[in-house]
């Protein structure tokens, strides 16, 4: 009886101690979830962009309204923890796709870095049309670049630069620090629409972008610690008008394919993001979820670290 007991007490303290090593945090990968929101304007919830940040430096995925405010609230000058959401730092981006949401704070991400004295071009990967959206940006703010440069502001004459990669399925960019890989998503009917598997020295983080169920998206989501997933709630999708319905359908992910798609994956953490609610509490989608899905499943909120 006593060997049994041994035999369980040490049972107990090796799953306690897989489990531990699974949740604690990492002193070299940080997640941190700038926006979790959606096209609908909610007060407490930005538009969809999230850092990964390595040894101190930052990747942005996605750049909704505010993304350069959301990074610097989690930095040391304002009071935060994250050295490498310094606003200077910011300085390599990736776009899942063109949808304005997702887009609206690319002039912030290339212009306010560099008023706050980021001295090198931003490094922007993104599907085709990326470099239009970025050129013209830049040239709507022309007047203002010139007064920066030559007026009595010491401006640099790099920050405000970009460097566009044009994307396709595959590694897009590599370092010390991050492999990154672009892969399709499924998104209604948007030619080039993209998720983005970044592997860092201790972590897999899957980001879906804006997708419906797709078999593309599960091959890369699979081994990862993190799935940072959009959804929306299917009791606040009984809500919609058909019209709506068959629209959000075949462009997004509902509660329970992405319970059934996580099940099959198996991701050590799924948070939620991009959240359609439709008058559905946090609490509904998190439980029509966990219908399908017996992992553990949370919902992202701004400013949460993973």
């Amino acid at each position: 009886m006593r060997i049994q007991f041994l035999l369980f007490v040490a049972c107990g303290a090796l799953l306690s101690a897989v489990t531990h090593a699974e949740l604690a945090p990492s002193k070299t990968t940080q997640v941190v979830l700038l926006g979790t929101g959606t096209p609908n304007a909610e007060p407490d919830r930005s538009g969809p962009a999230v850092a990964i940040v390595v040894n101190d430096t930052p990747y942005i995925v996605d750049f909704g309204p505010g993304v350069v405010r959301q990074a610097t609230a989690m930095a040391p000058s304002n009071g935060g923890s994250i050295a490498g959401l310094e606003a200077d730092k910011l300085a390599y981006a990736f776009l899942t796709h063109l949808h304005s949401d997702h887009t609206l704070g690319l002039p912030d991400l290339l212009l306010t870095p560099w008023v706050l004295e980021r001295d090198r071009p931003l490094e922007l990967f993104g599907p085709e049309g990326t470099e239009s959206m970025a050129n013209h940006i830049l040239k709507a703010y022309d007047a203002d670049i010139k007064y920066r440069l030559y007026g009595l502001e010491p401006a640099n004459d790099q920050g405000w630069r970009v460097n566009v990669h044009t994307i396709k399925e595959g590694l897009v960019f590599e370092d010390d620090n991050v492999k990154v890989e672009a892969f399709p998503v499924r998104h209604g009917t948007w030619p080039n629409a993209f998720g983005y598997r970044f592997t860092t020295p201790d972590r897999v983080i899957v980001i879906s972008g804006d997708a419906a169920p797709d078999a593309t998206l599960e091959e890369y989501a699979k081994g990862a610690d993190i799935l940072i997933h959009e959804v929306y709630s299917v009791e606040g999708f009984q809500r919609r008008d058909p019209y709506w319905q068959k629209y959000h359908s075949s462009n997004h992910t509902s509660s329970h394919e992405l319970g059934e798609m996580a099940s099959r994956t198996r991701p050590k953490l799924l948070v939620l993001y991009h959240i359609l609610f439709w008058g559905a509490s946090e609490d509904t989608v998190l439980e029509e979820v966990r219908e399908k899905y017996t992992g553990k499943v949370l919902l992202g909120n701004d400013l949460d670290v993973f």
